[in-house]
């Protein structure tokens, strides 16, 4: 009788450890296939995270530094904006559009659901292939403004807590993007883009440090509730600690916060959108 009851108490906790490792291998296996499709497509990827990022560095770093209206150390402020803003709009973009996308024209999300793992674990891939994208998106800006601007260099030192900087902000974009996929309907794609996007970009502190907006009190008290700001702060932080910036660690407290907040939201958006 004991014996019968070890083996049956052994069995679900066997099986349960090959449900979850099965679980494991396909997540692995689904963040792969998404991978190796981004490599494939590897060119228009490229096209579409680097022309608007590109033309706002020469734009604001090189033409206006060379004509005098903006001063030469500007463009110290202004790379590590850009790279926040591309890694944090990258991941949010390649988060929201596949989502909407898969449930409403391409049915791709079926597929998916019908994977031997969790459904949140569906959304938890979304959310991290929408934030290597935007990781790939932010480090490849980085030789692009070292070829592009003058006088603009950084130190080995900064290059792995940039990097942490960098993941967070990407993930927390993701994290507002699977928000956003699971709330705007695929008609409203258009007016999201106006109404949230745009906002998101130029209130993010990206091209200015935020604490110098204390004579716009109004404006800053905005960019303070934008988590894109915490992102650009927490760059400059690293790479210009001599502007005024927030302390590194209040960034990264907010990011991570802001991170936790909207993934909960969005994974419960998107529980709810396919379990309808």
């Amino acid at each position: 009788m004991a014996t019968d009851t070890g083996v049956a108490s052994a069995t679900p906790a066997t099986g349960q450890g090959g449900m979850f490792g099965t679980a494991v291998r396909t997540f692995g296996s689904v963040l792969w296939r998404d991978v190796f499709v981004t490599w494939r497509e590897l060119i228009p990827f490229l096209a579409q995270v680097i022309v608007q990022p590109f033309f706002t560095l020469f734009i604001f770093g090189k033409v206006l530094t060379g004509i005098g209206y903006v001063g030469g150390n500007y463009t110290e402020i202004l790379l590590p904006g850009i790279v926040a803003l591309n890694g944090f709009l990258g991941a949010l973009q390649n988060t929201t559009m596949p989502l909407i996308l898969d449930f409403s024209w391409t049915r791709e999300i079926e597929d998916r659901l019908l994977a031997p793992m969790p459904i949140p674990w569906v959304a938890f891939e979304k959310i991290l292939f929408g934030a290597l994208r935007g990781i790939m998106a932010a480090l490849v800006m980085v030789p692009i403004g070292f070829l592009m601007l003058d006088n603009v260099s950084w130190p080995a030192s900064a290059w792995l807590p940039v990097l942490a900087v960098v993941v967070l902000g990407s993930l927390v974009g993701g994290s507002i993007g699977m928000t956003i996929g699971t709330s705007v309907p695929p008609r409203r794609i258009n007016i999201m883009f106006a109404v949230i996007l745009m906002p998101l970009m130029f209130t993010g502190a990206t091209q200015f440090p935020w604490f110098l907006l204390d004579k716009l009190r109004w404006f800053q008290v905005v960019c303070a509730v934008n988590p894109l700001t915490y992102v650009s702060e927490g760059m400059r932080s690293i790479l210009v600690p001599g502007v005024p910036h927030i302390a590194l660690w209040i960034d990264l407290v907010v990011l991570v916060v802001a991170g936790l907040v909207f993934g909960v939201i969005g994974v419960k958006g998107f529980m709810r959108r396919a379990l309808d």
